[in-house]
């Protein structure tokens, strides 16, 4: 069995269908990109994918537990970094991973760890509304991995990095083994080089599915989708 199982998922917006019919499995362990243009349907994947929208028609589940809801123990299985970092500006760092810790049920001792896995332990004690775009972005990240989730889902995660917290962020994604990871971004060279697969999505439809092993040329397929030749 799957770990990620979406079956014809559908989610429309009044007269606007931001995904139409896309099925796809992602296995225990395994690294998948989401890549598409502006509109393709990536972050309303993602957004199903993390229970915060719920799909038209169609079904996801994670682990064999149906993600509609009725089971809410299933989304502590999940860590989610986002365009939102859902981080509290008015607090530290430390104090913002201590909140989602006691939410979680995480010791506190995790949050220092956290810190220093995404490079900010000299930052714990600042406010985050002090922080650049980068370190916010690492911050979210050590908050998504705080609850050491079975399923990270990642939306755009290099945009408006700069160079060192690019580095960190490539790096913490690099070391994963054990967990599945579903990551949307237009970076297709750094994406591809983190991932087992690529789903490339065109107008919410899914066109391509493939494996990102150097036998296809994923730039090439990102073109081909891109002009809307694969149909």
């Amino acid at each position: 069995m799957s770990f990620v199982s979406v079956a014809d998922v559908t989610k429309r917006f009044g007269s606007r269908v931001g995904v139409d019919g896309v099925t796809f499995c992602v296995e225990e362990g395994e690294n998948v990109a989401l890549f598409g243009a502006n509109g393709a349907g990536k972050t309303t994947l993602i957004r199903i994918l993390a229970s915060l929208s719920r799909p038209t028609n169609g079904t996801v589940e994670v682990d064999g537990v149906p993600l509609d809801g009725a089971n809410p123990s299933v989304r502590s299985k999940i860590g989610l970094v986002s365009h939102d970092s859902m981080l509290y500006d008015s607090m530290t760092a430390l104090e913002n991973l201590r909140l989602h810790s006691r939410l979680h049920g995480v010791k506190e001792s995790v949050c220092e760890e956290r810190l220093r896995s995404v490079g900010l332990e000299d930052w714990g004690g600042e406010r985050v509304g002090r922080f650049s775009h980068g370190m916010r972005k690492r911050l979210s990240l050590a908050r998504a991995l705080l609850h050491d989730p079975n399923l990270l889902l990642l939306d755009e995660p290099f945009s408006g990095l700069d160079q060192e917290s690019l580095e960190k962020a490539v790096s913490v994604l690099s070391g994963f083994e054990d967990r599945s990871v579903v990551v949307a971004t237009h970076d297709l060279e750094r994406g591809a080089r983190l991932v087992d697969r690529a789903l490339f999505l065109d107008d919410g439809i899914l066109v391509d599915d493939v494996r990102v092993d150097g036998d296809r040329n994923v730039r090439e397929i990102y073109r081909t989708v891109s002009a809307g030749k694969t149909r």
